[in-house]
């Protein structure tokens, strides 16, 4: 977690210790829910949260434009979600999704 939004390391680059500094990592991170790109340079002893992803599966109630209706697998709960454009040709009525629930937050995965 970096300010709040899930992410993903996707490279982490280590510097050695000064004679009196501490060491440094640049950290290259993308967003899991907007795909943003963030680089840092933070101290080597700085922690971070680790999210909670939950991955489940729901069925396609109704599409309307660039929502899907989709329904929980598990408790039926029923909810609205935006399609990603990566899988807007694969989303159809009736079928079955992957979605994550990400710290309370919802995304659209893939159709299966």
């Amino acid at each position: 977690m970096i300010e709040g939004d899930p992410y993903t390391v996707k490279s982490m680059d280590v510097s050695k210790t000064g004679k009196h500094g501490h060491a440094k990592v640049r950290l290259e991170a993308n967003s899991l829910v907007g795909g943003k790109k963030k680089i840092m340079v933070i101290p080597g002893h700085e922690r971070f949260e680790v999210p909670m992803i939950n991955k489940r599966k729901a069925q396609v109630l109704s599409i309307n434009g660039d929502k899907v209706n989709l329904m929980d697998s598990e408790n039926f709960e029923n909810f609205d979600l935006d399609i990603p454009e990566g899988i807007k040709n694969d989303i159809q009525n009736d079928i079955e999704v992957e979605f994550w629930d990400i710290e309370g937050r919802k995304i659209l995965k893939r159709a299966l």
